[in-house]
């Protein structure tokens, strides 16, 4: 059995907890001078320590392991590859970064990520196009589905309030539209009403929740749950909101809309229930919506938030994808990274569920890391309802790494030690460090081009140094 030496993580677990070296060590049953050592690297951790740790504060043993900072090291990756590239820092150097100080590592990412804004700023303005708002580092949207990905998809106090919420107004399978109207209309006075010509719009001075007549009574349910959210949780909202945006900013109030959908994912699937029937299920998507009457995707983005201290489903990435590309949500409670340049992995079989829409396509993908993943894919498509109008039609992704796709029904049948057999993929082809991919769309970032007018090669963008 390998050691484990984590002393950073360790260290940061405790000033998170606001602990000294004394009362960490008292609570781990150790002398204050063998946690110093631990922290420090001059020890690994032990399994009795490990245990002791993941009894204390709740946290998988995992936390702990190298595997929990290959998406740290991705993200370093892609924020420095020109500095990679150039020598002036070695994948090496980066991954004991990721290691031993992640959170110098997570500043150094930030500041790679603005420092690669600013220089398309300034080349769009050496362009003549100038400086507008489009060429903002990210837009609102972008912030929020990096509120979720700091937090691992999970929220620990939202989840347990909308399951108590849930207990409260007795919500269960084929039950819910009931129960969520009697409790908005006993405890608020809100009535509903379906005639709007939106999805849905409150109006707070008549008290009425007016609903579309298209909506489904599984999108019923998570409007009603959501509005419920916004009138009884509405000060945590502001403070998880506040937690990383300014006050009454355009980030804040979209930060609040969407701890709102996540306590109502919780409400309409509260986490015990759902757990429960995740597991006995095997995870599987179809028995799980019709079991509660829900969508493949709100199902696949319930399933990425079980990650409740001693009561944790398969961690699993969420992704939503349209045809072109565009990835328009993504989660993750795993180490798997998500680009935030060049596109995704076209490799990828979120892209081949549009071929077959309305079936779950599996495919075993490996990373560049060697990391591998177990992914269904699924496309599906809304239509607001009349002839000809345009609807529209996204892939839905649910991935989860390997060592836990033993867990999932979708797993039967493959062959999950044979690493050949996986479909090598990755972060997107601009940073990809698979040079020898035919599918690459562009030119690696960083790398001079073998260009030779005598011959060509089956890489679309040869490299000097790299593969032919």
């Amino acid at each position: 059995m390998s050691k484990t030496y984590a002393g950073a993580r360790l260290r940061r677990l405790r000033e998170e907890r606001r602990l000294s070296q004394a009362e960490l060590a008292r609570i781990l049953a150790i002398s204050p001078s063998y946690l110093n050592q631990m922290e420090h690297d001059a020890r690994p951790l032990t399994v009795p320590v490990l245990l002791r740790l993941t009894e204390a504060f709740g946290v998988d043993p995992g936390f702990f392991s190298e595997r929990d900072t290959s998406r740290l090291l991705a993200d370093l990756r892609e924020a420095l590859a020109n500095e990679v590239a150039e020598a002036r820092v070695s994948a090496s150097d980066l991954a004991e970064l990721a290691a031993r100080t992640p959170a110098v590592a997570e500043v150094l990412v930030d500041l790679g990520r603005r420092n690669q804004a600013l220089a398309e700023r300034l080349a769009q303005a050496g362009d003549g196009r100038g400086l507008d708002d489009s060429t903002l580092p990210r837009s609102p949207h972008e912030e929020i589905r990096e509120f979720f990905y700091r937090r691992q998809n999970y929220l620990h106090d939202t989840d347990l309030a909308a399951e108590e919420l849930a207990r409260v107004i007795g919500i269960r399978p084929g039950e819910v539209l009931r129960a969520l109207a009697a409790h908005l209309a006993d405890k608020h006075g809100v009535r509903l009403a379906s005639d709007s010509d939106r999805l849905h719009h409150y109006d707070p001075a008549g008290r009425v929740l007016h609903l579309s007549s298209r909506l489904r009574p599984g999108q019923q349910a998570f409007r009603m749950a959501t509005q419920l959210a916004l009138l009884e949780y509405d000060d945590e909202l502001s403070r998880l909101a506040s937690e990383d945006y300014e006050r009454d900013s355009a980030t804040w109030s979209l930060a609040r809309i969407g701890v709102a959908n996540y306590f109502a994912a919780g409400l309409v699937l509260p986490y015990r229930a759902f757990h429960t029937a995740a597991e006995e299920y095997r995870y599987d998507i179809e028995r799980l919506t019709d079991r509660f009457g829900l969508g493949h995707e709100t199902v696949c983005h319930r399933l990425s938030t079980l990650q409740r201290p001693r009561l944790r489903g398969v961690p699993f990435s969420f992704v939503r994808v349209d045809r072109a590309g565009n990835m328009s949500k993504r989660q993750s409670a795993t180490g798997f990274h998500f680009s935030r340049a060049g596109g995704t992995c076209p490799l990828w079989n979120v892209y081949e569920a549009f071929a077959a829409p309305g079936r779950i396509h599996v495919q075993i993908a490996a990373m560049p890391d060697g990391q591998r993943y177990l992914w269904t894919a699924r496309a599906i498509t809304r239509q607001r309802g009349g002839w000809g109008e345009p609807g529209k039609t996204f892939a839905i992704g649910l991935g989860c790494e390997i060592r836990h796709a033993g867990r999932l029904v979708y797993s039967d049948g493959l062959d999950l030690d044979n690493a050949s057999a996986a479909t090598r993929i990755g972060m997107g082809c601009r940073i990809c460090e698979r040079l020898d991919c035919p599918q690459r769309a562009v030119p690696p970032l960083g790398r001079p081009l073998a260009i030779d007018e005598k011959s060509t090669t089956f890489v679309p963008y040869p490299v000097i140094g790299g593969p032919d």
